[in-house]
């Protein structure tokens, strides 16, 4: 994979979203996350789907819909301060 792009499973694990990466693709596969890049709007399905800073991530979180854009794909599932350094919430959320 790109030097610049994340497997979707690990950023949302990274980005504290789950508690462990299993539950994140299991998300995943259940057709519960959405992925926007430029005009391109597309429902993952795949765990191993990769993410670039730049893309907007919607899913249900808890009951509630979170919106996000990605900012960094961090190296590590560090402290929580890290983890919200990685993405920025959407208006719509």
């Amino acid at each position: 994979m790109a030097e610049d792009a994340c497997r979707v499973d690990v950023w949302l694990w990274r980005a504290r979203f789950f508690k462990t990466r299993s539950l994140a693709a299991r998300s995943i596969e259940e057709g519960k996350v959405r992925l926007t890049r430029g005009p391109a709007l597309t429902r993952l399905d795949k765990p191993s789907r990769a993410v670039r800073p730049g893309d907007e991530l919607v899913f249900a979180l808890g009951g509630r819909l979170t919106a996000i854009r990605i900012e960094a794909l961090g190296d590590r599932r560090g402290p929580a301060s890290e983890a919200q350094a990685l993405y920025s919430p959407l208006e719509n959320s």
